[in-house]
């Protein structure tokens, strides 16, 4: 039998992982104007981002969201 392969976008990635992919591609200040939370804009890094994202779920809803809708941006 095979196996049936997840259909969800976010299936086996990383909250650091979607994250770092978002920051790689669009850097803290556009991110920041893209999903207004503060710890894009005030003094930002990957890891007290990660702490603040896994704490608030509106907030990683928002990344996660941003990630789904950016993935074909990343192939380029």
């Amino acid at each position: 039998m095979e196996k049936q392969q997840s259909k969800d976008p976010l299936h086996g990635i990383t909250l650091k992982s979607i994250l770092e992919k978002l920051v790689d591609h669009y850097g803290f200040d556009t991110l920041g104007e893209l999903v207004k939370i503060k710890c894009f804009n005030d003094n930002p890094s990957v890891k007290s981002s990660l702490t603040f994202l896994r704490k608030t779920d509106w907030a990683r809803k928002e990344v996660e969201e941003l990630y789904i809708q950016s993935l074909s941006k990343f192939d380029k």
